[in-house]
């Protein structure tokens, strides 16, 4: 067995004798949504009708009129978010333009039920579970997260294969009511974002396609967040997933201001599922939120949530983790499941199954079906580009890595860093280990190291740059990514070889013992991959195949997996 943990309780648990919660939804779902939202519907879909917007069409390879327009807006992905944006105060986002912006384009966002999520790590994980759980029931989802690794069409998933909306479907969409944005543009000063006006259009594909339920993944923090705009009649719940310190300028600047940030989705009498364990004062702020507006409160460190990592195996070239998930609470919500095959590999994304279970079961509470097997089938289905995935031989082979195992995974923060350097412990023990790590300027860069350096130690790190949401702006240098490495490496006792700066072309191998520190930047991924393969080759025994990873950026991850998908 690798481990085997219980979510313990942190603080008071949401009672068990408290009153059920309202339903939301009939029974079985069967009844359409316009009976519950009425002339709202009606009138929207007669502007649709007016507009003689077409259904889905085949995909087309671009979109040229709305990536021009995205463009021409200001995008916080590329140029960083202000200091205090996310936060209640005079320096937060105006959620008052995103609210004037949809009511041009009909209030989209109020006709179908949202799961809102919000957190620092886990959304687009947790998403994904939800997303899948439902899909396997039968009904039509529409997910909104980001960022994207391929396309910006990632971003929105519709339907019950839960596809990426169409290029064709979202560039015809965004040309019927082009002008209702521009004028909003116009009366905004220029000030509406990127994000606010592609929220908006993830918003008017969800209602136009008639989805039975969206889940909505907060883009910064929660309470200034553009997705925040979803009342509580338009709510089933809202979850919190993890509290952390990324975006912390952004968010104030303490731990406690990123709490009250992403507790601000919250809504009146709607009940939010909380991840964990979570810092007592920080858990407290939530809750305190949560009891302010009448919010019941189910956490996964509730006596009643068990689960366990039994062991990892291999299925079709990749590994997979084997875990037990048991939930025994108020209101009937109880589940077993035994000998689950999670594809998301790791502890923490075995407690974000936990979490999509807890919601799952939260939605069957409110009315829905929502079948155990659905559960056991959406979990054991998720898998997400870019995290935790280790690429087959064949894809491997397809960049010319044919000697070695390749791991790709977006991590970036001290947390993801802790969980990567466990899969990687677990999975790839002692056979040779090369990191190539890129990072956008604004994360915490020791830390990130540290961790990785703590765990399984490296054999081989390669420093290298990446572009950021289209630029370099945002990505820390690769000499002063090395440098900080170098005091990482220090700093846990580990003494390295300092290779400084190399090329592709790298003729000699060093004769050391070691761990390689060096740096290759303005180079091409797959080329920075086989110089990484060239240094571990003489780390282990001719018979063991090493280790690459690529990590520290999801943008870095996204070069990789675009060489995959030419």
């Amino acid at each position: 067995m690798l481990n085997t943990f219980a979510l313990h309780q942190i603080s008071k648990p949401f009672s068990l004798s408290s009153p059920p919660v309202p339903m939301l939804y009939p029974p079985h779902l069967l009844r359409p949504f316009s009976l519950h939202f009425g002339a709202n519907v009606t009138k929207y879909r007669a502007l649709f009708a007016q507009l003689r917007l077409p259904r889905l069409c085949s995909a087309m390879a671009e979109m040229p009129e709305l990536m021009d327009y995205l463009e021409r807006l200001k995008n916080y992905e590329r140029i960083g978010v202000p200091r205090g944006a996310g936060t209640e105060s005079d320096d937060g986002f105006d959620l008052g333009r995103m609210r004037r912006l949809l009511g041009r384009l009909g209030d989209p966002h109020a006709h179908f039920k949202s799961i809102h999520i919000a957190g620092t790590k886990g959304k687009g994980s947790v998403a994904a579970f939800i997303s899948n759980i439902l899909r396997n029931e039968g009904y039509k989802v529409g997910t909104y997260t980001s960022p994207h690794m391929l396309t910006i069409r990632e971003r929105i998933s519709i339907g019950r294969e839960g596809e990426p909306v169409s290029a064709n479907l979202l560039n015809n969409l965004f040309l019927q009511v082009k002008g209702k944005i521009d004028e909003s543009v116009a009366s905004e000063n220029g000030a509406l974002s990127h994000f606010e006006v592609f929220t908006a259009l993830a918003f008017l594909v969800f209602s136009h396609e008639t989805v039975d339920v969206a889940v909505v993944e907060a883009g910064l923090g929660g309470a200034r967040d553009a997705t925040n705009v979803i009342r509580s009649s338009e709510l089933a719940f809202s979850i919190i997933t993890s509290i952390g310190k990324e975006h912390l300028e952004a968010l104030g600047g303490s731990l406690q201001s990123i709490a009250m940030a992403k507790s601000g989705i919250i809504k009146e009498g709607r009940p939010v599922v909380i991840g964990g364990p979570l810092e007592p004062d920080i858990e407290r702020i939530i809750r305190e939120k949560a009891q302010l507006l009448d919010s019941p409160v189910l956490s996964v460190c509730h006596p009643g949530v068990s689960c366990s990592q039994k062991q990892y195996q291999v299925d079709y070239e990749r590994p997979v983790q084997i875990c037990d998930i048991g939930i025994e609470m108020h209101n009937n919500m109880e589940i077993n499941l035994q000998g689950l095959k999670l594809q998301m590999l790791g502890i923490h994304q075995l407690r974000n199954a936990v979490m999509a279970t807890c919601a799952a079961l939260c939605l069957r509470n409110q009315g829905l079906i929502v079948s155990n097997e659905s559960i056991r089938a959406g979990l054991e289905q998720t898998c997400l580009q870019g995290r935790m995935q280790f690429l087959t031989k064949r894809e491997a082979s397809s960049i010319g890595a044919d000697n070695i195992s390749l791991l790709i995974d977006g991590a970036h923060t001290e947390a993801s860093a802790k969980g990567l350097s466990e899969v990687i412990e677990a999975v790839h023990q002692d056979h040779p280990l090369a990191l190539v790590v890129a990072m956008a300027s604004d994360k915490d860069h020791f830390s990130f190291a540290k961790q990785l350096l703590s765990g399984r130690k490296p054999d081989v790190v390669l420093l290298t740059e990446v572009t950021v949401a289209g630029g370099k702006s945002r990505s820390i240098s690769a000499l002063d990514l090395k440098d900080i490495w170098m005091k990482a490496a220090q700093d846990v006792g580990i003494d390295i070889f300092d290779l400084d700066v190399i090329s592709p072309e790298l003729e000699e191998v060093p004769n050391t013992s070691r761990p390689v520190f060096a740096v290759c930047s303005n180079t091409p991924i797959r080329n920075i991959i086989a110089v990484a393969s060239k240094l571990i080759q003489t780390r282990g025994k001719r018979d063991e195949s090493g280790l690459v990873c690529v990590t520290g950026s999801l943008h870095l991850v996204s070069s990789l997996l675009s060489i995959l998908h030419l």
